[in-house]
């Protein structure tokens, strides 16, 4: 039986392993919380937001994450592919999502703000109409990936082959756009 809560404000709350699990949130905020212990089963997020909150290394197999945003949250080594993919809509701002995977994934629009996405695996990932303000992309991976009308505009470190990336009206700065071409090992100055 799955516990169904509305409209409730959680704080500094450190979950254990299994104590999300078969739970339905709505409308609800999460403040400080500690879940990076945490090996969700069965658990939807509708219309929630996550502030100051830790996940790294959470397990999210079989989460909902529906109308959900993250605000100065740990995210690191958390697999998002697991997610059930129904109505996934997400949203980063000011967040560290080092390593996390997203693989296979389709985040159409999803706004990333001034993340760390450092070796994140967006591999096979729908990224159409993306936007990636003020993130750090260091050996993020992007093969097989469908970017299109992506903003890398005010991005750092990012490589992306575009040979094996579809790019179609992405938008790059003079700056970052030599991260398309570090396979030719040219030197642009």
């Amino acid at each position: 039986m799955t516990d169904y809560f509305l409209d409730q404000e959680y704080q500094n709350q450190t979950y254990s392993r299994e104590e999300m699990n078969f739970k339905e949130f709505e409308n609800c905020k999460f403040i400080g919380c500690d879940f990076s212990l945490c090996n969700f089963i069965d658990v939807t997020f509708i219309e929630c937001s996550f502030v100051e909150c830790n996940f790294s290394g959470a397990k999210i197999n079989h989460v909902a994450l529906r109308t959900v945003i993250f605000s100065k949250c740990q995210i690191k080594d958390v697999n998002f592919a697991m997610c059930d993919k129904l109505i996934f809509e997400i949203a980063f701002y000011d967040c560290v999502l080092d390593f996390s995977k997203f693989y296979t994934l389709k985040i159409k629009g999803t706004p990333f703000l001034n993340c760390s996405l450092i070796a994140v695996d967006f591999m096979s990932t729908d990224l159409t109409e993306v936007v990636f303000d003020r993130c750090d992309l260091y050996r993020a991976e992007f093969a097989k990936a469908s970017a299109h009308k992506t903003n890398f505009k005010t991005s750092s470190n990012l490589t992306i082959d575009p040979e094996k990336t579809k790019l179609k009206k992405a938008v790059f700065s003079p700056e970052n756009v030599k991260g398309l071409l570090y396979k030719h090992d040219l030197q642009i100055t």
